[in-house]
């Protein structure tokens, strides 16, 4: 892809993803990044869906309840229009996202701008979930997190339902999730079959 001059002047973009389970630290991650930017005096930008209103309808929060002021959209072009003037933009929970999040943080990045992208890697059936896989491709840096296994204690990647509902996405926290290591997860995904 030829990129124009203007487009490729002194500042380098690139694309961060944090990834992992439910419970494994993905918000607090992207808050504590997005938070060392603006110390080092960065502009910044923070997204959200607009669907995501668990913790509050316009701050990204941790279960740990930190919180930082986002913007609640509805759609990823949405972001190319409201990220101007800025070094880094912040997504979370980009498993939420249409399919053109990946595109529009590629164009993030050759506009020079840091994009740092949090999402869970995998669905309550553990398969790639939403725009991750094309994120994680597209990304320059990967960081995945692992939260404690709740049966076992290992490390844990998987986003265990614990409800009956087959919907593709249901918003919940430890009501509705829990997180599980591979074997503890396949355990209870067999007594469920």
């Amino acid at each position: 892809m030829f990129i124009e001059p203007s487009l490729a002047g002194e500042r380098r973009g690139w694309i961060e993803v944090i990834c992992g389970s439910m419970f494994s630290g993905k918000t607090e991650e992207l808050i504590r990044r997005l938070k060392r930017a603006r110390i080092a005096n960065l502009r910044i930008e923070i997204f959200k869906p607009g669907i995501d209103v668990r913790y509050d309808e316009q701050n990204i929060v941790s279960h740990d309840e930190n919180k930082v002021l986002s913007t609640p959209i509805d759609n990823s072009q949405q972001i190319l229009l409201l990220a101007q003037e800025v070094d880094v933009v912040g997504i979370d929970e980009a498993q939420f996202f249409d399919a053109e999040l990946p595109y529009v943080c590629d164009q993030l990045a050759l506009r020079g701008i840091r994009v740092i992208v949090a999402g869970l890697d995998m669905d309550y059936l553990g398969r790639p979930f939403g725009t991750m896989p094309a994120l994680l491709a597209k990304a320059d840096y990967i960081t995945k997190l692992h939260a404690i296994c709740v049966r076992c204690g290992n490390i844990a990647s998987y986003s265990y339902r614990k409800t009956a509902s087959k919907a593709t996405v249901v918003l919940g926290e430890q009501d509705v999730y829990e997180p599980r290591c591979r074997h503890c997860y396949y355990e209870g995904e067999n007594k469920n079959a």
